[in-house]
């Protein structure tokens, strides 16, 4: 590949949130950058907005035959694909004993199975090496009342990564995570607007607030050209994974009082 050719990456859940605070990163650091999304409307929006070089794509993570095909149509069209970025997630709060099963799987399809799928298919369409890039989160190492499925699936991510590395180093392809603290979002902003409990991470973030989704991608970007990192999540929460995680429970209990 020519140091002057763009490389091509694909932002799965690039339309909103942090997913689209890396594709802009990728886009404004030379990329060519598909913005794949369930919202595929919000994806060309922002395609749209980074120019015309980039485009959308509609995908669904849940489905093996649409991550398949999305990689398959960025490869014919730009040639190939040099960085994959997952940035799908979803979460449910409840207690285990009362948590519905279905509630369950479905996070764990979303956050994990999702993203062997998405490491799956994008390992298989890099010809020349690559990058994958994950979403993961400060629930991979530190528990909360509530998010069973969520700390789980984000757990499972944190050694898929570590597994996936290790498969995919003969190919030249780097796989890493980065596991945020509380960035708001389309995701994280319901919770947060229960009373006292953004007050309560802040209490228990060193760094005393909350992180931004351009801070995650600074992150994103770094790990696309640190060209000897892989099998790494990294920790980026202002310093949460050093104290607790608050009682999210107690705090909905309250709210719902």
């Amino acid at each position: 590949m020519s140091e002057i050719e763009p490389r091509s990456a694909v932002v799965v859940g690039g339309a909103s949130g942090i997913g689209a605070a890396i594709a802009r990163a990728l886009a404004a650091d030379g990329a060519t950058v598909t913005v794949a999304d369930r919202n595929v409307d919000q994806a060309k929006e922002l395609a749209a907005e980074l120019g015309p070089t980039h485009h959308a794509a509609q995908v669904d993570v849940t489905d093996e035959n649409s991550i398949l095909r999305l990689f398959e149509s960025v490869r014919a069209a730009r040639g190939r694909v040099d960085i994959a970025v997952n940035s799908a997630g979803i979460s449910v709060a409840g207690s285990i004993t009362d948590l519905p099963v279905d509630k369950f799987r479905l996070v764990v399809d979303v956050c994990l199975t999702g993203a062997f799928l998405v490491i799956k298919h994008a390992a298989r369409a890099m010809d020349d090496g690559g990058v994958i890039i994950s979403l993961s989160s400060l629930n991979a190492r530190q528990p909360g009342t509530g998010m069973s499925a969520y700390c789980s699936a984000k757990a499972g991510l944190a050694m898929l990564t570590e597994v996936a590395a290790l498969e995919l180093a003969p190919q030249g392809i780097r796989v890493n995570a980065i596991a945020p603290g509380i960035v708001m979002t389309p995701l994280t902003t319901p919770s947060m607007s229960v009373p006292g409990l953004e007050d309560d991470y802040l209490a228990n973030t060193p760094l005393g607030r909350s992180g931004t989704p351009e801070e995650i991608a600074d992150a994103a970007i770094y790990m696309t050209h640190a060209s000897w990192l892989t099998g790494e999540s990294l920790d980026l929460n202002g310093g949460a994974h050093l104290v607790k995680y608050p009682d999210l429970l107690t705090h909905f209990r309250r709210a719902t009082a």
